[in-house]
């Protein structure tokens, strides 16, 4: 392995270990959101704890990790001999065991989303479709990560994209495993939900009951 592709890894890894939602709560509003709601420093829970401006800033902060570690064979010019999602990968590795939070993260949905947009943007297209009606239908942004990241997983499959497929499995694997709690209240009920959405509906309707 090359010098320079080892600095791409290690560029990727350290773009993804940014705790963005950490490092806003902090400077801007004084918090540690590891104290706050899941505990989570990820988009979701920073939404939650710190309001939609931080939430934005944060997804923004967390998609672009990832699109810049994916896009650094395109810059460099060797996209034709290193393949763009093998170095983006080490991004969501980063931003899961992030050398910034003590090896802690996040759950790598928007990072992961963030190197699908430098690899294939008509595909990141899809997955932000995906997502979002999983999210309108359920009203929980865990059911729309893990069904968004196993769609792109599926579809790379069905295209006989081998790298893709490789990585998006990966991806689905460390998704649903950082997800495994979430998944338990799915299966009980007691998932959090967004304050919207056919889910959230439903729920509130029993509570009248």
């Amino acid at each position: 392995m090359t010098f320079e592709i080892w600095g791409m890894i290690i560029i990727a890894y350290l773009l993804g270990s940014i705790p963005s939602g950490l490092w806003i709560g902090r400077i801007f509003y004084h918090k540690d959101i590891r104290k706050l709601g899941s505990g989570n420093i990820g988009t979701t829970n920073t939404f939650r704890t710190l309001g939609p401006a931080a939430g934005t800033v944060v997804l923004f902060m967390d998609v672009l990790k990832g699109t810049l570690a994916a896009s650094q064979p395109y810059l460099l010019g060797v996209s034709h001999s290193v393949n763009p999602l093998l170095i983006g990968l080490f991004a969501s590795l980063g931003h899961t065991v992030s050398i910034f939070d003590h090896f802690h993260g996040g759950k790598a949905v928007a990072t992961s989303a963030g190197i699908l947009l430098a690899y294939n943007p008509p595909l990141f297209g899809i997955a932000c479709l995906i997502f979002i009606s999983t999210l309108l239908l359920t009203s929980m942004a865990s059911a729309a990560s893990i069904v968004g990241i196993t769609s792109i997983f599926i579809i790379a499959l069905c295209e006989r994209d081998l790298v893709l497929s490789l990585v998006a499995g990966i991806l689905t694997v460390l998704v649903v495993y950082r997800h495994k709690g979430n998944i338990k209240r799915i299966i009980t009920g007691k998932e959090s939900m967004v304050h919207f959405g056919l889910g959230h509906y439903l729920r509130e309707k029993n509570r009248e009951k």
